[in-house]
């Protein structure tokens, strides 16, 4: 566990540009440090550091942060790996949470099975250089994987025997429950014999992003009609197949960098892409591709290319794939190899034009929606057409993309455009309806619709207060959520009030993050001009308490009709309401 102090203690000691000079050329520009954003594909200076302030942003992809943010993106990190990486350089110790022993059982276990994962692939990659790897490394080098790509991926081999890796373990001080419940070595029916899953088999170690082996997959290098000719490391506590793409973590850098990745269905294909110099590549494992993996490769990539086989599976699980990675709000394209081939055996053809044809492939891919539309033209009959658009537009993540799907898709698979827009537009106001969500400023308990204007000058605070956060209570003395009225901008202010604005960074979401770095950054306001906009937001303030209270009194005097004088201790109350809006006291 960690809490807000140990990342502070982290920026204290580490900064953020002496971080990015170890990926970036960076250079002074007046009061910043810039260079070639690391995000994105570009050779102009758009990437830009407040060293002070210790966040980042780039004017091209709007990539923004701080220096976790900086070191996990770049790296292909999730948060909690990168912070323990940044901690044990900065020599922070991280702060643990009260003692659990469920949870001090649950991380022990993590850790001894990390340990076993790691020993077995030495043994793996041992026995592969061994008299016994020998067909092993035959079938490598009959599929022309190179020296470079076996150790860069860590291919090993698991011995033709039942018992090798329980002998390695047991060597090495490890229980035989261990590794059965790591998923490691296998119990007989009967509660007996334990014996190794993998046997026989080409090995491939599947890590996470900080690189830990935490799974295999095993290919069986001779035919036996009796054995699959793939398997995979079960579920675990330290694997969930579902969650984790192969190739991911030698592809991180790489993606990060371009931007997008390819994906692709086949441990070989991977390491056959990466051989060719498509180091951006990797694969789902054994699965139709979740929303857990299209959520990594979102949090590394803006655009992800899918790479499928020709026959009527592949494009089936192309259009799967399609889906959910438009429905992420990322870019999407498709190329569907030749009927018959894979990426393994068309860039290694024969002839030698293997790599020519597949880059005639990919620029003849389609986008990923125009897939979609006509996969779901050609194979679908009308009924299944609108169900499968229904379901489509239910899954889109940003609301903003519904428009520009209807738009391309309607067309397409003759959709009445106007008739499936009232269907959404219906669907949306039962679910606000459901929510509670107040619609007008009519009704009891209804609260004021917030117009463009409104959030225009919400906008223009937050922007004020993101540049200069010291006035945060000064504002809030005078009343500023009376303009603070969106629900982005009341997040924001909530989360000042709360925390403060040495800590509130840390605990803004994405967005927010964003807009933040956006005002401080990217654009900041003018030190000379900071005194008059503060007098400024406080007039619009007055402003707007004197526009409630006149409204209150019409309310007050409509109710009342001829018998004002029973109004009157009231209207005395709201004067007295008045003077205090106005700082009379």
């Amino acid at each position: 566990m960690s809490n807000r102090s140990d990342i502070e203690a982290i920026k204290s000691r580490l900064n953020l540009v002496d971080i990015a000079k170890r990926y970036l050329e960076l250079r002074r520009a007046g009061g910043r440090w810039v260079a070639p954003c690391p995000f994105h594909n570009e050779t102009k200076p758009s990437f830009s550091i407040n060293e002070e302030d210790g966040l980042f942003y780039c004017f091209g992809c709007q990539a923004s942060g701080d220096l976790i943010d900086f070191y996990c993106r770049i790296n292909g990190l999730e948060f909690r790996e990168g912070l323990v990486q940044l901690a044990e350089e900065a020599g922070v110790e991280l702060a643990r949470a009260p003692f659990n022993p469920k949870a001090a059982e649950a991380d022990d276990f993590k850790r001894q099975a990390l340990k076993l994962h790691e020993l077995a692939m030495k043994r793996f990659t041992a026995n592969l250089r061994s008299q016994a790897g020998a067909a092993a490394r035959e079938y490598i080098a009959r599929r022309q994987i190179s020296p470079e790509m076996v150790e860069a991926f860590g291919l090993g081999y698991s011995l033709n025997e039942w018992g090798d890796l329980v002998a390695c373990f047991r060597a090495n001080g490890a229980r035989d429950e261990l590794g059965v419940k790591a998923g490691l070595l296998a119990r007989s029916e009967r509660g007996g014999r334990v014996y190794d899953r993998f046997r026989g088999r080409l090995m491939f170690p599947i890590r996470n992003l900080s690189g830990r082996v935490i799974a295999f997959g095993g290919r069986i290098i001779e035919n036996a009609d009796d054995q699959a000719k793939y398997i995979n490391s079960s579920d675990s506590p330290i694997y969930k197949k579902g969650e984790h793409l192969y190739g991911l973590y030698q592809a991180r850098r790489s993606i990060s960098h371009q931007k997008s990745a390819m994906l692709t269905e086949g441990y070989l294909d991977v390491i056959t892409l990466h051989q060719f110099g498509y180091t951006n590549a990797c694969g789902v494992l054994g699965t139709a591709l979740t929303k857990e993996q299209v959520q990594r490769l979102a949090g590394l990539s803006s655009c992800v290319e899918l790479l499928f086989d020709g026959d009527n599976a592949g494009r089936k699980a192309a259009l799967r794939s399609a889906e959910m990675i438009l429905a992420a709000g990322l870019n999407c394209r498709v190329v569907i190899l030749p009927e018959g081939e894979d990426i393994d055996s068309l860039l290694h053809s024969p002839d030698g034009q293997g790599r020519e044809v597949f880059e005639n492939l990919r620029k003849k891919s389609e986008d990923g929606l125009d897939y979609c539309a006509g996969a779901v033209k050609t194979t679908m009959s009308p009924r299944e057409m609108v169900d499968w658009f229904k379901n489509f537009i239910a899954q889109v993540e940003i609301p903003e993309l519904i428009n520009n799907f209807i738009s391309r898709l309607a067309p397409v698979l003759g959709i009445d455009e106007v008739q499936i827009r009232g269907q959404i537009q219906k669907r949306v106001f039962k679910n606000q309806a459901g929510e509670g969500t107040p619609r007008s400023t009519s009704g009891k308990g209804a609260q004021p619709v917030v117009g463009r204007a409104d959030e225009a000058v919400a906008r223009e605070i937050l922007h004020f207060i993101a540049c200069f956060p010291g006035y945060v209570e000064q504002l809030h003395a005078a009343g500023c959520e009376k303009l603070l009225l969106t629900p982005f901008s009341r997040a924001i202010w909530n989360k000042l009030l709360k925390f403060g604005e040495t800590e509130v960074f840390e605990h803004f979401a994405p967005e927010e993050k964003a807009f933040w770095v956006r005002c401080r950054v990217a654009d900041p306001l003018p030190e000379a001009n900071r005194d008059q906009l503060f007098v400024d937001i406080r007039a619009r303030i007055k402003s707007k308490a004197e526009k409630e209270l006149a409204q209150t009194y019409k309310d007050v005097l409509r109710r009342l009709g001829p018998d004002q004088n029973a109004g009157l201790e009231i209207l005395r109350a709201l004067t007295e309401a008045q003077r205090n809006s106005n700082g009379e006291h």
